[in-house]
């Protein structure tokens, strides 16, 4: 598309209406973040000393541990009307569509819209970039990826594509009625994809999310195995945008918060979605033992304080990179090689959580203002109970 023709179209979208901002605030590899508009930076757990997990993680503690994997957002603020955007996840640098990835979904709580999943469940594969991003635009963005697809080298022929998209409701911060997401953000999305340090917090699918009563966003970790069990690595991202009660290492922080569910004694929302996207270069088939990886991610979830609420669309989606195994080919993991696998997908998939809401900024939104979450508070809770020493 020609520069000039691009540019029009970004300020016909756009207008006043939204800031797009690409590539996001990370100050150091994943520790840190600062709010787009100013701000001081936020840090993540870990960074804090709050102790996660038996495994360690990957150097960018992040899904793009896993080799070749690409995280890339486009975000689209101007509060308090917009505060939305697009997150995308590529798992390989390759053709896609050519060299298709396994993949498998699993369900928690369907009430989500989720595009894709029936030829997934059914062959096993994924074709295109993850998408993630504002309920209302799972329709654009579908296309736009789908798009994208059949322009790349090679598809000239291509009369079909299976885009994933998934999404979590952002109308309380966003006006989500509006179609501000158009397909040029999913190509900036695409276009600022890349690997190592991963934007985190108020960003991206993630700039109108809340959890827990505190803005949500986009997290990520990753677990390294190691050489006895397999030397393989998980990645997870997340998209957090739930409710329940936050707990963070074992301890139910919320509760001291006073931001408890069922007007306990301050109402927070048990309502949400959390949408998980899980990659790992061990070579797993797809319509079993990937879809088995996926199905743990929920207790990650679970141990951050989520009973997965009838509100609440909870899903995985979980793909291999491992070349061997691509286009159906392939001979998989034994099974008995599985379980250091689900232990690293709870893991990352607890700190990813725990990550998005710690990094996230306080934003002002279309119907009221979500505060960050007061990490000084909960760092005393966790002193009080001697998980954190320092």
């Amino acid at each position: 598309m020609p520069l000039l023709l691009a540019f029009l179209m970004r300020r016909a979208v756009l207008g006043c209406a939204a800031l797009v901002v690409l590539g996001a605030c990370v100050a150091d590899p994943g520790a840190q973040s600062r709010d787009l508009f100013g701000g001081e930076p936020r840090r993540t757990p870990r960074a804090l000393g709050v102790p996660l997990g038996l495994l360690a993680p990957g150097p960018e503690n992040a899904i793009t541990d896993v080799a070749g994997v690409r995280v890339g957002h486009c975000s689209l603020r101007n509060p308090p009307t917009v505060n939305t955007g697009v997150t995308v996840i590529v798992p390989h640098g390759g053709n896609l569509f050519r060299e298709k990835v396994p993949g498998a979904i699993a369900v928690m709580n369907g009430f989500g819209k989720l595009s894709g999943v029936t030829q997934v469940r059914e062959l096993g594969t994924i074709e295109t970039p993850i998408g993630l991003t504002s309920t209302l635009s799972v329709g654009t963005v579908t296309e736009a990826l789908a798009r994208w697809t059949l322009r790349q080298s090679g598809n000239s022929r291509v009369r079909s594509v299976n885009a994933v998209v998934g999404e979590t409701n952002d109308g309380f911060l966003h006006d989500i009625r509006h179609p501000h997401i158009q397909p040029i953000h999913v190509e900036e999305a695409l276009v600022n994809a890349r690997g190592g340090v991963v934007p985190q917090g108020t960003v991206g699918a993630g700039c109108g999310t809340s959890a827990f009563g505190w803005k949500g966003g986009i997290g990520t970790s990753s677990r390294r195995l190691g050489h006895r069990l397999g030397g393989f690595t998980v990645g997870v991202l997340v998209q957090a945008n739930f409710g329940g009660v936050l707990t963070v290492a074992g301890i139910p922080v919320g509760r001291e918060l006073q931001t408890m569910p069922y007007g306990l004694p301050a109402p927070a929302s048990t309502d949400g979605s959390c949408m998980i996207v899980v990659a790992t270069d061990a070579p797993l088939e797809a319509l079993r033992q990937l879809e088995r990886v996926a199905r743990r991610t929920f207790l990650g979830l679970a141990r951050t304080g989520s009973w997965a609420s009838h509100g609440s669309g909870d899903y995985a989606v979980a793909f291999s990179t491992a070349v061997a195994m691509r286009n159906g080919r392939g001979k998989p993991l034994a099974d008995e090689g599985l379980s250091p696998l689900f232990l690293a997908a709870v893991e990352a998939t607890e700190e990813a959580v725990l990550n998005a809401i710690f990094l996230a900024t306080a934003v002002e939104g279309h119907r009221g203002h979500r505060g960050a979450l007061p990490i000084d508070r909960v760092l005393a809770i966790l002193r009080r109970h001697s998980v954190v020493t320092r």
